[in-house]
């Protein structure tokens, strides 16, 4: 019976006991007195082989099962795929481009520079196309300020020309015929003068007095402006288009009337010596 079990996947393990049982069984028939050695013998040296047979059969079986236990295991972890992202409903969120950001990237950007001193100077520009100068003076005479290029000759930017006492802010570079170098200064009084990014300039105000320069980030609409001053008055908007004259304004005196207005992000340059409104829609 231990030779027959010792061949069964499983059972086998019952079969090395039933070969331990015979084995012993036979010894004690071999030694005792009076009994048939022959069978006693015959059924020890099967129950020997039996045990042995169990006991490799067992060995092996357990190989098999181990081996068809760790592959079932591989194949399964294979068999799990991570699953793929799915794309995203949400749109892209949209970059935000600010009037700071178009005005430095299509004017230039740089550390504003500030200087203050006495009767006429010339001030070396920094390295852009156009810029913000605000400019104080407290003189009685002639106050001026130009852009020269390379040569020392004229860009066309007057941005300054008035008698007496100064304060405001004007820009330089949209219209020049040249590449701006230098400020040339003409002055009998104390004076201070700030070259800043055009990304400086503050949103467009509903009213002011003097020069200024603004931002503007409006649809196209129209401009309701008006002047209270005696001498000329100007107002433009630079939206950095090369075929763009954007000359919105260009009057003597006082003036009351309403012009086309570009869409943004563009420059409101204002020249004046009065208080003026600026209503846009």
């Amino acid at each position: 019976m231990a030779f027959v079990l010792a061949w069964i996947p499983a059972v086998g393990f019952f079969g090395i006991f039933l070969a331990v049982l015979g084995i012993i069984l036979g010894i004690i028939g071999l030694v005792a007195k009076g009994r048939p050695r022959n069978v006693a013998l015959a059924g020890t040296i099967v129950s020997g082989i039996a045990l042995l047979i169990s006991i490799i059969m067992s060995v092996v079986y357990a190989a098999v099962l181990v081996t068809a236990v760790d592959e079932a295991v591989t194949d399964s972890t294979s068999a799990e795929i991570a699953p793929e992202d799915e794309p995203s409903s949400e749109a892209p969120a949209e970059e935000t481009n600010t009037p700071q950001d178009w005005a430095d990237s299509t004017f230039g950007t740089f550390d504003p520079i500030s200087q203050t001193g006495t009767g006429d100077s010339v001030i070396a520009l920094p390295d852009a196309t156009a810029a913000v100068v605000t400019a104080t003076h407290d003189g009685s005479s002639n106050f001026a300020i130009s852009v020269l290029d390379a040569t020392n000759q004229s860009t066309g930017d007057l941005l300054v020309n008035t008698i007496g006492a100064y304060s405001g802010t004007t820009a330089y570079g949209f219209n020049a015929i040249a590449q701006g170098v230098n400020l040339e200064v003409k002055a009998d009084g104390n004076w201070s003068i700030t070259i800043a990014p055009i990304s400086s300039a503050p949103a467009l105000a509903p009213s002011g007095a003097g020069d200024a320069v603004f931002l503007y980030d409006g649809e196209a609409s129209t401009a309701a402006i008006t002047h209270d001053g005696a001498a000329n008055f100007v107002v433009s908007e630079e939206t950095g288009d090369a075929l763009s004259m954007g000359l919105l304004v260009n009057e003597i005196g006082p003036y009351s009337g309403t012009v086309p207005l570009s869409g943004g992000p563009s420059v409101i340059d204002i020249r004046a010596d009065g208080n003026w409104t600026f209503t846009v829609g």
